[in-house]
This record gives C-alpha cells, sequence and structure tokens, in this order.
C-alpha cells in the first residue's frame, strides 16, 4: 500500500488552533476524504503545540502521485495552511508496510474525542 505524510508544524501557530483545525475537520475535510476516489483512508494526527498531519493511504502510487502533485501545487494556500499561519513542513510519501484493525474495529468519525 501506498502512503503519504503531510505535517504542519504547530511550533509557532496561534493559540488554539487546535480547536480551530479540530472544527474545520468535523465541518468540511472528513467528507471531502470520505468520498475521494483512489483513497483507502486518512487519519488526521495533533500533537498540541508541535504538529498537525495527515496521513493518507491510496489504493495505487499513481492515486498517490496525482493527489501529491496536486497538493504539493497549491500547499501553501490549503485550509490547514491558512488555519496553521505555515504551509507544510513535510510532504511525504511512503510505503505502508501493514494495517491491523483491532478487536474493538474501526471508527470512521469527523471528530474523535
Amino acid at each position: 500500500m501506498i502512503g503519504l505524510t503531510v505535517r504542519w508544524s504547530l511550533a509557532d501557530a496561534p493559540a488554539g488552533v487546535e480547536e480551530e483545525l479540530a472544527a474545520y475537520v468535523e465541518g468540511t475535510s472528513h467528507a471531502r476524504f470520505s468520498a475521494m476516489a483512489g483513497l483507502r483512508s486518512k487519519i488526521w494526527r495533533c500533537v498540541p503545540g508541535e504538529w498537525f498531519e495527515g496521513c493518507y493511504v491510496f489504493e495505487s502510487d499513481a492515486a498517490r502521485a496525482a493527489f501529491q502533485e496536486s497538493f504539493t501545487a497549491e500547499a501553501a494556500d490549503v485550509p490547514g495552511s491558512q488555519i496553521v499561519g505555515a504551509p507544510p513542513v513535510l510532504i511525504e510519501a511512503c510505503r505502508v508496510v501493514a494495517v491491523a484493525e483491532g478487536a474493538a474495529g474501526w471508527v470512521s468519525a469527523p471528530r474523535a474525542e
């Protein structure tokens, strides 16, 4: 499987940015990526005050490459960059070695608390 990581630094981001990012994911981004062709999954992760990232898994390298190319071209202007106040510090393709679904099952939710 083919992955992509996009990470923003929150070191110099405004106070409260984590809540603003979570509200954006809940209100807009989750629905957009839930219906995205070629995407198997996306997970949004955050360490408050340190970083915010999207972890993508694509069905093919072609799907990953197409998304990465279009995203990279507009990375400074995407909503995440606008909210954080800076473009991503990392846009990196990777190989997903394995995925396991635990006994508790998978939960798809626009906001995980």
